[in-house]
């Protein structure tokens, strides 16, 4: 429509300037291949440890090479962002590289290690709004308001061009690569990597991951524009966005084969199973990739890599998080068992219990409910087992021996 501002398109070219810009600064991050995910999928798949990036995540690339190319009067009047905290830390950290005083706003609630840790390369860290999209609402205002430049966490050419370097690298490390999956918030990573792949390799299919509750692109795919959510909910701070950004989206329009979603309970399997199994620490959006394939390994059928976009993850929520992980990976089992309420009763169930392996982890009695008769109590028992398979063999070994078991 004529009078609409042009929406910058990124290029190869862009990209491979952007890496010069980055020499010395962003690391070139490990490439695992992981034999159990290898397995699974029946092909090699290969994990991109953005997690161990220099302030946690891939964060860094944009930001730099965005803060990088600002005039000395823009740097004069310092930069400001918003971010749940990866982007924060990636401005704050390139702030203090580069001389210039930044300004990230938060939204209530982010995780207090990257509040930390943003304050501790030196920024200002203000707090405001539940999600991203309202501490972008503020940050725009104080830019307005104090001549500080915005430094948006993914609608920018130089921030697209940025995270774009991650792609130059899987193909460097990974020459086979047939399918690349990447966690998907606002669209820079995604876009930028993507640009690369089809720029060189068009055959490789690129794929975005999106938390199922707070996933903005399959409607603005769909409607061909940006369409921003009503609501968002998930645990997955990362890439809790709730309208994609411009210039990512022309990109991910152009050069991104689909857009999955997972839900809760997938990226916490997939983030204890990273613990447990490749030894790496990720934050939920950093697991989104890995629930993608543990949700349909089939997505993973040829040689692909998943990129782990960040580690920056709470401690409490990490123990929340496992926790969740193990009890949708079948690990904790909840039952209600009815025994007699004679002396014994309760011992002889335990005794069934451990026969069958299952580790008591608590206890409790009930014995007013109107579905128990006088002479019985039921009992609400968590249990820690090996598995799901696990699990069903205790249910089932408790109802062999005449026990009512309802979960």
């Amino acid at each position: 429509m004529a009078g609409e501002p042009v929406v910058p398109v990124v290029s190869l070219a862009d990209v491979e300037l952007a890496r010069e810009v980055l020499e010395g600064v962003a690391i070139r991050t490990p490439m695992e291949e992981s034999r159990w995910l290898s397995s699974l999928a029946g092909a090699p798949v290969h994990l991109k440890c953005e997690n161990l990036q220099r302030t946690g995540s891939f964060k860094i690339r944009g930001a730099y090479v965005r803060m990088a190319r600002l005039t000395e009067r823009e740097r004069a009047h310092g930069v400001v962002a918003a971010s749940a905290g990866n982007h924060a830390q990636g401005v704050a950290l390139a702030a203090r590289l580069l001389g210039i005083k930044a300004t990230v706003f938060m939204p209530e609630g982010a995780p207090i290690p990257k509040e930390k840790a943003t304050k501790g390369y030196g920024a200002d860290v203000v707090f405001h709004g539940r999600y991203i999209d309202e501490a972008l609402t503020r940050a725009r205002e104080y830019a307005d308001e104090t001549g500080a430049v915005l430094i948006h966490p993914f609608d920018h050419e130089d921030i697209v061009a940025g995270q774009g370097t991650c792609g130059l690298e899987i193909l460097e490390q990974v020459p086979d690569v047939e399918t690349v999956l990447v966690p998907t918030g606002g669209g820079g990573l995604v876009a930028g990597i993507a640009t690369v792949i089809k720029a060189i390799r068009p055959e490789v299919r690129v794929v975005g991951v999106q938390a199922e509750t707070a996933a903005a692109f399959p409607a603005s795919l769909a409607a061909g524009t940006p369409i921003a959510l009503d609501s968002m909910a998930t645990m997955a701070d990362g890439i809790a966005v709730g309208c994609p950004g411009k210039v990512p989206f022309r990109a991910v329009q152009e050069h991104v084969d689909d857009v999955v979603m997972v839900s809760e309970e997938s990226m916490s399997r997939a983030l204890l199973a990273l613990v447990e199994r490749a030894k790496q620490v990720v934050e939920p959006a950093g697991a989104a990739g890995v629930a993608a394939i543990l949700d349909d390994p089939a997505i993973a059928a040829a040689p692909t890599v998943v990129v782990l976009s960040g580690g920056n993850i709470d401690p409490l929520l990490l123990g929340k998080v496992i926790r969740h992980g193990m009890a949708a990976a079948g690990r904790y089992l909840y039952l209600r068992v009815c025994i007699p309420d004679l002396p014994g009763g309760l011992a002889r169930l335990l005794v069934e219990l451990a026969e069958a392996g299952a580790n008591v982890l608590e206890v409790a009695h009930e014995r007013l409910s109107p579905s128990l008769s006088l002479d019985e109590v039921e009992v609400r028992i968590q249990l820690e087992t090996r598995g799901e398979s696990h699990a069903a063999s205790v249910t089932e070994r408790l109802r062999a021996h005449g026990y009512r078991v309802h979960p």
